[in-house]
């Protein structure tokens, strides 16, 4: 089976090796995906004067989402070709947020199938979500 790898300059790179993302025949496996920047920063993370670390959800999941669009752009599709998704929460507690982040880009109608699941932890502790996607070919 045809099979090519993407990876892309200038944006954060794979903690690993292994491409943001994959494409088998007609479908595009994108990697899951964080809010990291290519500066190894986050986005949705602030540190007040104090030096307290402040996360949001809403703005991760959006730049996560938009981490994951760029990949597929790379890969010659786009969100709309999503069918199936897996979000990774550190804590259940964010679920709301998430949901209303994702719901700006997604809807039931023609949106991606999607699993949610709680783990213990990210490869970073700045992170709250990460997103694993699969995507048809245009």
């Amino acid at each position: 089976m045809n099979t090519e790898a993407f990876i892309l300059p200038g944006r954060a790179g794979a903690l690993a090796n292994y491409p943001h993302a994959r494409r088998v025949g007609e479908l595009i496996f994108v990697s899951g995906v964080s809010c990291r920047r290519a500066d190894d920063t986050h986005e949705g993370v602030t540190v007040d004067a104090e030096g307290v670390v402040h996360k949001d959800i809403g703005l991760q999941t959006r730049a996560v989402i938009e981490n994951i669009r760029a990949i597929l752009q790379a890969a010659g599709a786009d969100l709309e070709h999503v069918v199936d998704v897996t979000v990774f929460l550190v804590d259940m507690k964010d679920y709301a947020g998430m949901n209303a982040a994702y719901n700006d880009y997604f809807d039931a109608a023609t949106g991606p199938a999607r699993t949610t699941v709680a783990v213990h932890q990210l490869p970073h502790p700045n992170l709250l979500i990460e997103i694993k996607a699969v995507a048809r070919c245009p």
